[in-house]
């Protein structure tokens, strides 16, 4: 049975979000709104560019590019879009797709031209009533890959029109309708401002829906409780580690119960021996661990939980409850992303706190133009240097070359998380 998907909406207006095209009040900081629909077990997103001017256009879209490098879930861009222009942009800002109107007149037009250009999977329609359909039929079925209901009215209309899959956008939440709608083969998912909602548990509805049939992207384990090796005191440990940078937060216990609570809500719940009940990680300070995978030992007997740490894992405030150093011995780090993150740091801390002497100053009171120009100095050192046999002019220029870049990079604010996230969209 294929997934449903639940599918959250964003409204954007000069940038900020809001709560809805007719409805102006702001919505919440749109950087916490991204994440949470990200950790929370939201399958899609959907972004409207409410627009008026082009100067307003390109602020939404520069919040659009900004949102696709915090989030990993699939952005679909819609709104203001009336040229292929409009569709190159948004997809070059990270969204997965764009989402033409159906009421402007040119959109058939642009579904077709877009689709030789972009691909039809990259197009999807909204529609409020059926007019395209009756009118255009084979132009949309041929360039376009889904539609995106915005009347629930007109669904039964749809279904006996075209085969063309769609996803429903409706208000507030029914149980028993939502089944219904979810239960139709046309039907790919359904959205609106219950999933919008930050406070609705998402893993927990996908687990109210599959108990009625609807099959959803969810937490399962492919283990039972019993097949763990639980320690003296009937406990599981668990170690809690960062899943973007690795790092180590915690360690705590679960029993059968917050096991399966941790599954059912996607928020890492565990069992706290000294007060014999279960605890939700962050449900008093809201710094919650949103579950990314859990992974058992070899013996069965330590849960390697991967998460999305909201603030600090511990209760102090430090980032992780190992922070107290005992005994060190010094040595080189191996691995990449860490060394680069080092000198990074190292040479902020130049910019923040001039040393005398240090060279890093040199080239920031010197400014943006001696830095661009030792950055094309050691990007050509490096092409003579590629024309040497030996590997180690290389290896030395290419160092260069990195440093320098990362004293452009502090210059202009731009952090190796940056980069990082750019890489991965491509």
């Amino acid at each position: 049975m294929e997934h449903k998907n639940l599918i959250a909406t964003m409204y954007l207006k000069n940038g900020m979000a809001v709560k809805g095209k007719k409805n102006p009040e702001c919505a919440g900081d749109w950087k916490k709104l991204a994440r949470i629909y990200n950790d929370s077990g939201v399958d899609k997103l959907y972004i409207f560019d409410l627009s008026e001017t082009d100067e307003e256009h390109d602020t939404n879209l520069h919040t659009i590019k900004e949102l696709s490098r915090l989030v990993e879930i699939p952005i679909y861009g819609a709104g203001t879009i009336t040229r292929l222009e409009d569709i190159k942009k948004l997809l070059y800002a990270g969204c997965r797709g764009t989402i033409l109107d159906s009421s402007r007149y040119e959109t058939v037009q642009l579904a077709e031209d877009a689709a030789q250009r972009f691909g039809r999977e990259k197009l999807l329609i909204s529609m409020e009533n059926v007019d395209l359909m009756f009118k255009h039929k084979k132009e949309v079925e041929e360039h376009v890959h889904k539609l995106v209901v915005l009347n629930e009215n007109i669904i039964e209309s749809l279904e006996n029109i075209t085969d063309l899959p769609f996803s429903v956008l409706v208000e507030g939440y029914n149980k028993d309708h939502w089944v219904e709608i979810l239960k139709k083969d046309c039907v790919t998912g359904i959205g609106g401002d219950y999933i919008s909602n930050p406070d609705t548990y998402i893993t927990e509805l996908k687990q109210t829906l599959a108990a009625e049939g609807i099959e959803t992207k969810k937490f399962e384990s492919s283990m039972d409780w019993s097949e763990f090796k639980l320690n003296s005191d009937g406990l599981l440990p668990v170690i809690v580690q960062d899943y973007r940078t690795a790092e180590v937060l915690m360690m705590a216990y679960m029993n059968e119960e917050s096991f399966n609570t941790t599954l059912s809500l996607g928020k890492m719940t565990y069992y706290s021996r000294s007060r014999k009940e279960l605890w939700i990680k962050g449900e008093t300070s809201g710094h919650y661990q949103y579950v990314k995978s859990l992974t058992i030992d070899c013996d069965k007997d330590t849960l390697l939980a991967k998460v999305s740490q909201v603030g600090a894992a511990c209760h102090t405030g430090n980032t992780t409850c190992f922070f107290q150093e005992l005994v060190k011995k010094e040595f080189t780090t191996k691995n990449p992303l860490r060394i680069f993150e080092e000198v990074y740091e190292v040479i902020q801390d130049r910019k923040a706190h001039p040393k005398e002497g240090s060279y890093t100053n040199y080239l920031f009171d010197k400014g943006i133009d001696k830095i661009l120009k030792k950055v094309g100095e050691e990007a050509t050192e490096i092409v003579i240097a590629a024309k040497n046999p030996e590997k180690e002019e290389i290896k030395y220029e290419i160092s260069d070359l990195l440093y320098h870049m990362m004293v452009l990079m502090v210059e202009k604010e731009v952090t190796w998380e940056d980069i990082v996230e750019e890489l991965n969209q491509r």
